[in-house]
């Protein structure tokens, strides 16, 4: 009778555990990048006007839009930038976080034939994205992007260098973001959208 009881409790046991562990492997995992610090550029994400006066590194006063997403399992952060007049500037970015190094890297690529590669911090106040470069004559320099002065719907981004290693920064570029509505991204999409590809000739 012992014998029976304890097998009837070490099946009900058994059956428990491998009921629970089957509920585990069931159950929905944690994406990689959901929270932490690979969010820490969702301040980013949205869809943005852009204006910019003339500057000092020669690109005269215009605007543009930027379009910022997560893709990925939310593991990277995906831009794309668009600036017809006056610069015809269009171009995208690649970022993540890279847990080895603790740091954020970005990838940017444009129709100008341009590729840069980065390494930021993102802080409470901001982010510093920067680079090792060299000027036209050869010597090196930095140069990096800064995102500051935030509010819920706007903030500014600046490009800049430094020719002393890091000492002093001159702005080359600073560009003011404006969160756009709901209803300008509308339009703006709209507008794009083209005829099917066998009704374009």
């Amino acid at each position: 009778m012992r014998t029976l009881r304890f097998v009837i409790v070490f099946v009900s046991l058994l059956a428990l555990t491998l009921s629970a562990s089957a509920q585990q492997k069931n159950a929905p995992q944690a994406k990689p990048c959901s929270s932490g610090d690979y969010r820490l550029l969702d301040f980013w994400v949205g869809d943005w006007s852009l204006t910019w006066p003339d500057s000092p590194g020669g690109t005269p006063a215009g605007q543009g839009t930027n379009k910022i997403s997560r893709t990925l399992d939310n593991c990277v952060i995906q831009e794309l930038f668009e600036a017809d007049k006056p610069v015809g500037l269009h171009g995208m970015s690649l970022s993540t976080f890279d847990r080895p190094s603790g740091k954020w890297k970005q990838t940017w690529v444009d129709n100008s034939g341009s590729y840069l590669d980065f390494m930021g911090d993102v802080h409470d106040d901001g982010a510093i994205f920067m680079r090792e470069a060299k000027d036209k004559d050869g010597n090196p320099i930095k140069q990096r992007m800064v995102y500051k002065n935030f509010t819920k719907d706007e903030f500014d981004w600046s490009w800049e260098k430094s020719d002393d290693g890091g000492a002093t920064w001159k702005v080359m570029w600073p560009i003011h973001y404006t969160r756009m509505s709901k209803a300008k991204v509308q339009q703006k999409e709209q507008g794009q959208k083209k005829a099917p590809w066998y009704k374009q000739w």
